[in-house]
């Protein structure tokens, strides 16, 4: 019996309540799967937990402040977080460890924002701390703070839609009706399925003033009002005008915030009482101890978290001599004293999720804040137009209050008099019930003339607010309004100071390297060795790959700089302590795979530019053109960088040329001509990629091929090719001044 078969039988001796589970299985395509169950719960995630809409808040945000709200916790005394808590349940079905947390992160007392909406008393924690953690529900208290009365105003106007709860049995706001961009002023975090948000908080009055002078100009320059991102925990945002725009124009990209320090000189000790908003004090405590532990900060004697109701507070204490500026900014290197935030701007817009810069934000706000103060509007003159047919309806009633009596009087039945009203008075219904329900007492002359006086008032208002809807400038304007008075009565100057670049100081670290001396040599293919003196002299003969051979060589020191020129235009800077010492019986380093080159590029010359970058380089390219570049062009402060747009590519390079001072140069096109001209007709240029001057005359055919130092030609008759100025054609080369030997890119 084969092995199948064996197995069938197994399974038909096996009860069949045992095979039942099994027997149910039925095979599916995993892509069914994904979209029947995956896709619903990763919707439900984007849409219903992780991201922020419009008005800035989550669903978890904006349960917990409605709740509040209906509490009437805006006024009067605070109540056990609890007891909210308990109450949110009823909207939001995620357990009370995790409402609590939502607002924990809302409160006043974690300061996770610039604007808290929770007005807390007791341990809430802080955000700047990853161990200390907030007391329980029933030990703290809170109530909602003043700006929250910006996310309610009008919300039983009909300013928002209202949807069921998770069990229909009560009503909630889909969106709060704030009156200012609270999605760019609120920091705010979410990791969904496949996508995240990432909200840095932006200054109230920055945010309002921009979204102002948005309003009146879609056009306008944002970085002049909204200048930088604020964040509630303080520091220096180093600012990157090119990053800013970025993320103002895209949504996404990040900033850079250092801590701020002050250097007690009386004590010897730096204290730190601000740090960036993605850190916290345990995580720079335990990598300066690292640093300690590892001999990388010397200079330190003690770190510790002096922390306490005054404010945040690290301090350092200092060993005897030390510079503190130099050792902040070695541990603004080293540790998260300096960290970036990155920005990710997706909210949700109608449901779909999208990233969105500064502008489309302020657009997207804008539309649905006009839309939201429409339907006020609207409210309110529906209210005043039902007030209005009310009184129209008791003013018919009053010009004849004793045919109105007398129909009153003889009708039998109760039921009766709505109808007879309606039939003497040619009035309505709704007419009719209100002016059965007028006192007696209210049947006086003086009561006619009040409500025949609030009814011209009335159609004043209302033509005003029929005008209001239909002028698009007059809802504007109240939108204005609105948010300067937002600014006004609860804007903050900034926590987060701006700093720019060339302000601070940057570490650089020092490796102590001994210095010895070295021969290096560059061959054709791009290989490069360091050897020393003593290895060289006992080396035989170099060795290269077949059909390789030697470019250029040299006589430096074992932690020289050096850079290295290749054919696509960059060059590429490091140390010779990078490289390892070699002989000359092996081939050396191959240089595009260690500097990690772009695929395809070959250096064609290297330069030791010396401590003070002194000399310049002259480019010669096959049209005939030459530049000539200051070597300071390329002074970087790192040790190893890579540079674009080191010459220029508008012609192919035939030559380079480093000189220390000016000399004569003989310049070999293919015609073969030859010129010597002296290179103090070559002015310097100020930019790397510029195209330089004609040197040398040629017809289209022909091309610039090599370039040499005039005493290592062999030309005889030097006065035939001299040349005063430049361009020139030079002079067809004669057989007794040429020599055979190899021209293109060598030293």
């Amino acid at each position: 019996m084969k092995k199948n078969e064996k197995t069938q039988a197994k399974k038909a001796a096996v009860p069949a309540n045992v095979l039942g589970l099994h027997a149910a299985v039925v095979e599916q395509p995993i892509t069914d799967t994904l979209e029947t169950n995956y896709m619903p719960y990763a919707m439900s995630v984007i849409v219903s937990r992780a991201i922020p809409e419009i008005d800035g808040f989550k669903p978890s945000h904006r349960k917990l402040l409605y709740t509040m709200y209906k509490m009437g916790l805006m006024t009067g005394a605070r109540t056990k977080s609890a007891n909210i808590v308990g109450q949110t349940m009823r909207l939001n079905p995620h357990g009370d460890a995790a409402i609590y947390d939502t607002m924990v992160r809302l409160s006043r007392g974690y300061g996770a924002l610039l604007t808290p909406f929770v007005d807390s008393k007791g341990n809430f924690g802080k955000s700047y701390s990853r161990d200390m953690s907030c007391a329980a529900p029933r030990y703290t208290e809170a109530k909602l703070t003043p700006i929250c009365a910006e996310l309610f105003r009008d919300i039983d106007s009909d300013t928002v839609d209202f949807v069921d709860n998770y069990d229909n049995t009560m009503k909630e706001p889909a969106l709060l009706p704030t009156t200012f961009p609270n999605i760019l002023v609120s920091a705010n975090s979410g990791i969904a399925v496949g996508m995240a948000s990432q909200f840095c908080g932006f200054n109230l009055k920055e945010v309002c003033d921009t979204t102002v002078a948005y309003l009146k100009n879609p056009d306008c320059d944002l970085t002049e009002t909204l200048l930088a991102p604020d964040f509630p925990t303080g520091g220096e945002l180093i600012c990157d005008p090119n990053a800013l725009r970025e993320i103002y124009e895209t949504g996404r990209g990040s900033v850079k915030v250092r801590a701020k320090y002050r250097y007690v000189k009386a004590e010897n000790l730096i204290e730190i009482y601000e740090i960036p908003y993605s850190t916290t004090v345990e995580a720079i405590l335990d990598k300066v101890a690292e640093l300690i532990k590892a001999g990388k900060a010397k200079e330190i004697a003690d770190m510790r978290d002096e922390t306490d109701l005054s404010g945040l507070k690290l301090t350092i204490d200092l060993k005897r001599g030390v510079d503190p500026d130099k050792l902040m900014a070695k541990l603004f290197k080293s540790t998260t004293l300096e960290d970036s935030f990155a920005c990710n701007f997706n909210v949700l817009i109608a449901g779909s999720p999208q990233v969105l810069g500064v502008r489309q934000i302020l657009e997207e706000w804008t539309a649905w804040r006009t839309e939201s103060v429409r339907r006020r509007i609207y409210f309110v003159l529906k209210k005043k137009r039902d007030k209005l047919h009310l009184l129209k309806g008791l003013k018919r009633i009053l010009l004849d209050i004793d045919k109105a009596i007398k129909i009153i009087r003889e009708t039998e039945e109760e039921a009766e008099v709505i109808p007879n009203l309606m039939i003497g008075f040619g009035i309505d219904q709704v007419q009719a019930e209100f002016v059965a329900e007028i006192k007696l007492r209210n049947i006086n002359k003086e009561y006619i003339l009040k409500r025949t006086r609030e009814t011209d008032a009335l159609r004043d208002e209302i033509d005003d607010l029929e005008d209001t809807l239909s002028n698009p400038k007059r809802v504007k304007k109240i939108i204005v309004e609105e948010l300067n008075e937002a600014a006004k009565k609860y804007g903050e100057p900034r926590r987060t100071s701006i700093v720019y670049g060339h302000e601070i100081e940057v570490y650089a670290e020092e490796e102590s390297v001994e210095e010895y001396p070295v021969n290096i040599f560059l061959s054709r293919e791009g290989y490069f060795k360091k050897i020393t003196p003593l290895s060289l002299r006992m080396s035989g003969e170099q060795k290269y790959k077949e059909g390789d051979g030697l470019r250029q060589s040299f006589e430096t020191t074992s932690n020289a700089e050096i850079m290295f020129f290749t054919d696509k235009c960059q060059v590429y800077k490091t140390r010779l302590s990078e490289f390892d010492d070699t002989k000359a019986s092996v081939l050396g380093d191959y240089l595009p795979a260690k500097l990690g080159m772009d695929p395809g590029e070959t250096p064609v010359y290297a330069v030791l530019p010396g401590p003070d970058y002194a000399g310049a380089l002259l480019f010669f390219f096959e049209n005939g053109k030459a530049a000539r570049v200051d070597l300071t062009a390329y002074k970087t402060t790192s040790n190893r960088r890579k540079l674009t747009g080191a010459y220029s590519d508008k012609s192919p390079l035939a030559a380079i040329r480093r000189i220390d001072q000016d000399c004569e140069l003989a310049v070999y096109s293919n015609e073969p001509r030859c010129l010597i001209f002296h290179t103090a007709l070559l002015a310097p240029k100020t930019t790397r990629t510029t195209q330089g001057v004609a040197v040398m005359h040629m017809k289209p055919k022909y091309h610039l091929e090599a370039v040499k130092p005039l005493e290592e030609t062999s030309i005889a008759n030097q006065s035939r090719y001299r040349v005063r100025a430049v361009p020139a054609a030079g002079a067809l080369l004669r057989q007794e001044d040429s020599e055979e030997q190899q021209l293109g890119l060598l030293d």
